[in-house]
């Protein structure tokens, strides 16, 4: 068992000065049906700051009325070096994002916006549990190419066939796939958590993230063990809250 701090004194935010930057698409890609994504261009991005794999910012997009309308989204990727940022967009049937970036091509600019700030949660946790829904692909995805070899990571996530991808990573990972949230919770609810000092993230829809959070509680994951977000909520245009951190 890990003889290190607790969870509460180790996780820790980081506060970012917030810059509004306006940036240009230099790629798009298609890495699964439901999915786009976009890797945007500048050379303020030099100094972007992301110091938290699920930190999210504000894309600035034009709304129907012309107006700017805001969505947030995970920085999926980074390199300082070529001033580059990628974001990725789980596709829905219709709203501003998806709909921009389903038409997304080389040569747009689109502002953006923040991190304002990083929760940082160390790598060097007994084990990690991972788990969400398509929308929390992205920070999954980063966070499991961000551990080293000697972590343990437990991920479920809840996304149709097609959009089922392999998530590499260096650490010891057990990896489900399910079909729809009944199932993600069911996933949940019959896991053993492993010993020692382990860190339980999750992010989806408001609902089922908490159901997550309820039944981790109730196998015992300490609240501040744990950081379940809703990333979006069934019926609401723009949805982001903490269920708990």
């Amino acid at each position: 068992m890990s003889t290190t701090a607790p969870a509460q004194r180790r996780v820790h935010r980081v506060r970012h000065e917030i810059h509004r930057r306006t940036t240009t698409v230099v790629r798009v890609d298609r890495p699964t049906p439901g999915f786009v994504r976009v890797t945007l261009a500048d050379p303020s991005l030099a100094g972007f700051v992301s110091d938290g794999f699920d930190d999210h910012l504000k894309l600035i997009l034009p709304g129907d009325d012309g107006q700017p309308v805001m969505r947030d989204f995970t920085p999926a990727a980074f390199d300082r070096q070529a001033a580059t940022l990628t974001l990725e967009f789980a596709l829905h049937t219709s709203g501003v994002a998806s709909d921009w970036a389903r038409q997304a091509r080389p040569g747009q600019t689109v502002v953006v916006a923040g991190p304002r700030g990083s929760m940082v949660e160390p790598t060097d946790f007994d084990w990690h549990l991972l788990a969400g829904d398509a929308s929390a692909l992205p920070a999954i995805q980063r966070r499991l190419a961000e551990l080293p070899a000697d972590a343990q990571a437990i991920v479920i996530v809840q996304a149709d066939a097609a959009d089922q991808r392999l998530l590499p990573t260096a650490a010891h990972r057990t990896l489900q796939w399910v079909p729809d949230t009944a199932a993600l919770a069911s996933a949940i609810d019959a896991l053993d958590l492993p010993p020692g000092e382990g860190f339980a993230w999750c992010a989806g829809e408001a609902g089922a993230m908490a159901r997550l959070r309820d039944l981790l509680l109730a196998k015992g994951q300490p609240k501040e063990a744990m950081r379940v977000s809703a990333y979006w909520k069934r019926g609401a245009a723009s949805f982001h809250d903490e269920l708990a951190i």
